[in-house]
């Protein structure tokens, strides 16, 4: 086995399984939301998009891959700024509509440099309480 790390590029092991290909709820564009969370912590880290082939890159490989709408392009987190997503568990919604993948992050998750995508980005939301 190499200590080279696989391309983004690389085409993932076959196709998606067919019992979770049919259970998943594709957007317009064939994307599912993939929520990520530090598996340890439970601290929500950012939110991705995947198709088929990224998912199946996802539960393959053992490192996060997502579709980029923007670039339109599968991207690895971590190949170019070092910050790996481990996967430690992939979970389909109840809905088919969502993704819950478990990671072990190391530094950053967030593009912008910080731990995750929501910190320091509060909207100041009407906090309540149960009675």
């Amino acid at each position: 086995m190499s200590d080279q790390p696989v391309p983004s590029t690389a085409p993932a092991a076959g196709p998606l399984p067919e019992g979770i290909a049919a259970a998943l709820k594709r957007d317009p564009a064939g994307l599912v939301a993939a929520i990520i969370q530090q598996h340890d912590s439970g601290e929500v880290l950012m939110l991705g998009w995947m198709d088929d082939e990224a998912l199946q890159r996802t539960l393959t490989t053992g490192r996060v891959t997502f579709y980029s709408r923007s670039r339109q392009e599968y991207w690895r987190k971590g190949d170019t700024s070092g910050h790996v997503q481990f996967v430690k568990s992939v979970a389909l919604d109840c809905d088919g509509d969502a993704l819950l993948v478990r990671v072990d992050q190391v530094g950053a998750a967030c593009h912008t440099g910080t731990r995750t995508c929501f910190d320091g980005r509060d909207l100041g939301a009407v906090s309540s309480a149960r009675a």
